[in-house]
């Protein structure tokens, strides 16, 4: 492909449903779930009214009211977080004002990381906007490669995103707090997933291959699409690779997962289960 054809290449929602032979109808219902997680919907499952005004709900240990140095540091951590937008975004984000934040625990793949969510409003108590504010660590690949980082750890992982996805969140930028990074997004802008669980054989064949497009796709936006495909080459040799390294990855995963559980059984850390 041309390169202005690679950066204007979409999956859209259509594309996705009809790709395959399967029909992939777990898909269409992972689509229209996702169409309702909006900011609006959002708005009543995290936050409450107190004494007339919005704040976001405690759910401890999960989401609580102890923000600590983002509570002593935002206003300059948002007139940072501002310069981060293009103009045109940092018009459209000044007209919602802060109304509260909290610290969020994170999910699997950022554990150990801070991480916290903040609620603005636009005109009225219906224009709702979440933001989540990210920790953004050191790539695992700065020692090795000793070359090319950037000093913001948040704007790399921004950079990033906006390079490899079709369409981003209008509102990612980064921020300091003290030494520390992090980047923003919204909290729930649409996103949704398909339970592979639900997924027949011919189905996760065709979300597979659907999955390897959108990665083929930021794979060639970012990088040199002549040199991977040359890199990959015709046989089934990277293939087989891939395939052995994400069996092997599972079930180093559920080793893992047996070590911790029996950890946490045996008093050895303490666990909070049936979260």
């Amino acid at each position: 492909m041309r390169y202005l054809e690679v950066w204007y290449e979409r999956i859209d929602a259509v594309d996705a449903v009809g790709h395959g032979d399967s029909g992939l109808e777990p898909l269409e219902k992972a689509l229209f779930k996702g169409r309702r997680k909006t900011n609006v919907e959002t708005l009543p499952k995290l936050a409450e009214q107190v004494d007339g005004h919005w704040i976001i709900s405690d759910d401890p240990p999960l989401l609580i009211h102890q923000a600590g140095a983002l509570t002593r540091h935002f206003p300059e951590f948002l007139a940072s977080y501002k310069e981060s937008l293009a103009e045109d975004r940092r018009t459209f984000f000044e007209r919602y004002e802060l109304v509260d934040w909290a610290r969020k625990v994170v999910g699997i793949g950022s554990v150990g990381t801070r991480c916290y969510v903040t609620l603005f409003l636009g005109s009225h108590d219906g224009d709702p906007l979440f933001l989540q504010i990210k920790e953004a660590r050191q790539s695992v690949l700065a020692r090795p490669l000793g070359r090319g980082q950037r000093a913001h750890h948040g704007e790399r992982v921004v950079t990033g995103q906006r390079i490899m996805q079709a369409a981003s969140d209008p509102f990612l930028g980064w921020a300091r707090i003290g030494r520390r990074h992090f980047y923003v997004r919204q909290l729930r802008d649409m996103k949704s997933s398909v339970d592979l669980d639900d997924l027949n054989a011919d189905e996760l064949t065709d979300y597979g291959s659907l999955c390897a497009w959108a990665l083929a796709r930021a794979h060639a936006r970012s990088g040199d699409a002549a040199r991977i495909s040359g890199y990959l080459g015709k046989t089934s040799c990277f293939d087989e690779a891939i395939a052995t390294f994400a069996a092997a990855y599972a079930d180093q995963t559920e080793r893992d997962y047996n070590v911790l559980v029996a950890a946490a059984r045996t008093g050895k850390i303490r666990a909070v289960t049936d979260l």
